[in-house]
């Protein structure tokens, strides 16, 4: 990523019969005292839970307890990476453990000579360069790497564990992430309340797209068969999208797809009503026809257009984008790793889950998969050259299409995340990006992107 992460190592050593604590640090940052005396005056706060945290290492546990999140406060620049006994730091011949990276000694880490409680707590300073930025539509200022949130809450599989999940929102915006998209139909409802708890104590910090456009009861939760984008429903649906998102404002307000029974110039109209009581800031559409496009922003500028766009999906350039750069709108792609396929961890054997969208997706059978392997080969012989991943490499590609472009990949696992947040540092060569072009250019890749039902609700 763009920024210089400065990793320190905190060695504490808890004397179990005077409940004392004595701390070393090795600091690898260049940050030198002012971050070691922070650890140090947070690593206090700990103290009135001093039984409690004793009580944890004694259990031999690895963990991120909730209340040492609490007392050691992230948003003080300093984040809790891990809690591990040093017990369970592997010995090995080599100067450093290979865990936490410290210099190895006999006095801080033989596990024979250690007999009081020992605790190595990993924490980053977050005090140095912010990820890049970028410029979406009418002056929204956003991560060039989004977090699509929806697979934490639906799509690929059951919910993932809502605590794990808050957990992962806020290491994506200690990496850099501002930008979140959720909607209420991704539950339905129960992404937004993730998303919503989740930010809450960094509000002033992110930027939050949320989506309204689906026919879905506000009191149940039942899903109609089609789309609701009565002027009326919209403003009902954007008071109970602050409410569960915790928010006075929705900084971005999509309309998911395109209602036929409305015109589009109503459901404009409806937004810049919302943009007036300060409920909205921006207004965005998604999957939606040039055409229907130009009409609502001649009544209500639209500052980002989100569809799905990838090395695995490239529709939008012939028409979209050009008209996106001609109005000054932002571009939103999902699905930016072609719901993971470009990552080379998929192929014709891989088993979904039974809930995952991906088994009705005609571009998922096993025959599509494996005839489409060959665009996973080019980006992955790419990725090799660049010393990259295929998704930083699929990532890399997307960002240097345009400048006002915004992926928002999504995950439930942290090494994925921080993986798809490399990508801001691959530099993609005017060779390169010629190489995937002439490269894909070649290939017939197999299969719909969407069921059927699902692209007749799209390019309306």
């Amino acid at each position: 990523m763009g920024r210089r992460d400065a990793d320190l190592q905190a060695d504490c050593l808890a004397d179990h019969e005077s409940h004392g604590l004595g701390l070393q640090f090795t600091d690898r940052s260049g940050c030198g005292g002012p971050a070691i005396a922070a650890v140090r005056e947070l690593m206090a706060r700990l103290m009135d839970e001093r039984d409690e945290f004793l009580g944890w290492r004694l259990a031999g546990e690895k963990c991120h307890p909730s209340g040492i999140a609490d007392a050691l406060n992230w948003s003080d620049g300093l984040v809790i990476l891990g809690l591990d006994t040093l017990a369970s730091h592997a010995a090995t011949s080599h100067s450093r453990c290979h865990q936490c990276g410290l210099r190895r000694n006999r006095q801080a880490h033989s596990h024979l000579a250690a007999q009081t409680p020992r605790i190595c707590i990993r924490v980053r300073h977050n005090k140095g360069e912010a990820m890049q930025q970028r410029i979406l539509g009418q002056k929204l200022e956003v991560s060039a790497i989004g977090l699509g949130c929806m697979s934490m809450s639906s799509g690929y599989g059951p919910p993932a564990d809502k605590g794990e999940m808050i957990k992962m929102i806020r290491a994506a915006h200690d990496r850099g992430v501002t930008h979140f998209d959720t909607a209420e139909a991704y539950g339905p409802f129960a992404n937004e309340e993730l998303v919503g708890e989740a930010l809450q104590p960094i509000r002033d910090k992110v930027t939050i797209a949320t989506k309204f456009g689906f026919d879905i009861d506000l009191e149940t939760g039942k899903r109609g068969s089609g789309t609701n984008s009565r002027p009326e429903h919209i403003k009902a649906v954007a008071d109970a999208c602050l409410k569960r998102l915790r928010i006075e404002a929705i900084d971005l307000f999509y309309q998911h797809r395109v209602d036929p029974d409305v015109p589009i110039e109503d459901v404009a109209g409806a937004v810049k009503g919302l943009i007036a009581e300060g409920k909205v800031k921006h207004f965005g559409m998604s999957e939606a026809a040039v055409q229907t496009i130009r009409r609502a922003h001649a009544v209500q500028p639209v500052t980002a257009v989100q569809s799905e766009y990838s090395l695995y999906y490239r529709g939008p350039e012939a028409e979209l984008l050009p008209a996106l750069e001609e109005l000054g709108i932002g571009f939103v792609p999902f699905s930016p790793l072609g719901a993971g396929f470009l990552t080379g961890k998929i192929d014709e054997n891989t088993k979904f889950d039974p809930t995952d969208f991906r088994n009705i997706v005609p571009r998922f059978s096993p025959e599509a998969r494996k005839a489409n392997m060959a665009l996973v080969d080019l980006v992955k012989a790419v990725a090799e050259r660049k010393g990259a991943t295929p998704a930083q490499v699929a990532l890399a590609w997307l960002l240097a299409q345009k400048p006002w472009i915004v992926p928002i990949p999504g995950t439930t696992k942290l090494h994925r995340l921080e993986e798809n947040l490399g990508a801001v540092n691959v530099v993609l060569t005017q060779d390169d990006l010629k190489e995937i072009d002439e490269g894909s250019s070649r290939m017939k890749l197999e299969g719909a992107r969407l069921p059927e039902a699902a692209l007749k609700m799209t390019g309306r």
